[in-house]
């Protein structure tokens, strides 16, 4: 997979852009504020219809503006696909070949990417809330129904919890709850069997690199942790008994959900654990530790994705470089070198291992503007 051009207009500060981008590395430099993420970002939305850095689709529209535009057209193993994105006041419209899509779920996937920020660090050591949004993410991409499944849940949770603010238990419809409790088990466990099988394809992949990093000395272990239960079976064939254990967590907990005015059972509580020899390493592991086991997921990511699709996402490192020892920084260049198209965000080039990239082109930002 190589993205073959990029179009902007309107998007964030830049008015107008057109780019080249069939380097196998391309390289964004330039000072903070200067348009070196949007580049990034914008590549991101096209590949989910969303950014990783806001959840308001108005910031990503440019000033006085009504609507930005992302064009590409990018090259994958059954021929080339032109790909538009619209963004404005009244949503969004997906292109694929100038054929406007009904649902974004079926422009979803077109692109696939892997995003490599400084706060993907946070994915060992950070809140459990950036932990699912890193599976969400992912898991969208090659299961484009997952994200289906995540806006319906979502949307159930939303109006459940608002259900449980506004009234008390006691005048509460048990007909009602009944409803919804039976919709969010219907899209929960759905949720959670991708999630588990997800990680456990990823698990194979994020051992063997951080085997690799570490000379052998670390296993790293990946696991989900669900709210409750754990899922068996298949993605095809949903273990019937986690909706009857979903059904009975929220019957149980329906005094102390409407004492805190929110729902305390199911996806929107999992968690993944990381232990490095047996040890758990949001606890105990160094920040080097840290560091090379979120490292480690995110070059276990372009395998999986290479596995599942058949070739490989673009990979997108914003201003991470610079966050990485000769080492590590080593490692994921030699991982992505002539195999997957690159683009790199820094503030110098003093951050980046010029002399192991080869195929680089470099690109100055400065206020929207792009020189080579």
């Amino acid at each position: 997979m190589q993205l073959k051009s990029l179009e902007l207009q309107g998007y964030r500060n830049y008015d107008t852009l057109k780019l080249a981008t069939e380097s196998g590395v391309n390289i964004f430099i330039g000072p903070n504020a200067q348009g070196k993420t949007n580049l990034i970002e914008a590549i991101h939305v096209l590949s989910l219809t969303k950014s990783h850095r806001t959840s308001k689709d108005k910031e990503l529209i440019g000033w006085n503006q009504s609507t930005a535009v992302i064009r590409a057209e990018m090259e994958k193993r059954h021929g080339d696909v032109r790909l538009e994105l619209q963004v404005s006041a009244q949503g969004k419209k997906a292109k694929i070949n100038g054929l406007e899509q009904r649902k974004l779920s079926g422009f979803v996937g077109t692109l696939n990417v892997v995003l490599f920020a400084p706060e993907d660090l946070d994915i060992v050591k950070g809140a459990p809330g950036v932990r699912r949004r890193f599976m969400d993410m992912e898991i969208g991409q090659v299961h484009p129904g997952y994200l289906y499944d995540m806006q319906q849940y979502q949307k159930i949770l939303q109006q459940r919890n608002n259900y449980l603010k506004s009234t008390d238990s006691r005048s509460a419809s048990q007909e009602m709850l009944e409803v919804w409790n039976e919709q969010l088990a219907t899209y929960g466990v759905k949720m959670m069997q991708k999630r588990k099988n997800f990680i456990v394809n990823l698990q194979k992949w994020a051992e063997k690199i951080h085997a690799g990093i570490t000379g052998g000395t670390e296993l790293l272990t990946v696991e989900y942790k669900p709210s409750f239960g754990e899922p068996i079976g298949t993605e095809a064939q949903v273990d019937p008994s986690l909706f009857q254990q979903f059904m009975l967590k929220l019957t149980q907990g329906k005094e102390q959900e409407f004492r805190r005015g929110m729902t305390l059972t199911g996806p929107h509580r999992d968690d993944l654990t990381f232990a490095i020899n047996g040890k758990d390493v949001q606890s105990f592991g160094s920040q080097g530790q840290q560091r090379t086991a979120a490292l480690s997921l995110k070059l276990a990511e372009l395998e999986l994705m290479h596995e599942e699709l058949g070739e490989y996402p673009l990979l997108l490192l914003d201003d991470v470089l610079s966050e990485l020892d000769q080492t590590r920084q080593t490692q994921l260049i030699e991982t992505f070198q002539s195999r997957v198209q690159t683009f790199i965000t820094t503030t110098g080039l003093e951050s980046v291992n010029m002399s192991r990239l080869r195929d680089a082109s470099v690109f100055h930002v400065k206020n929207g503007q792009l020189l080579r």
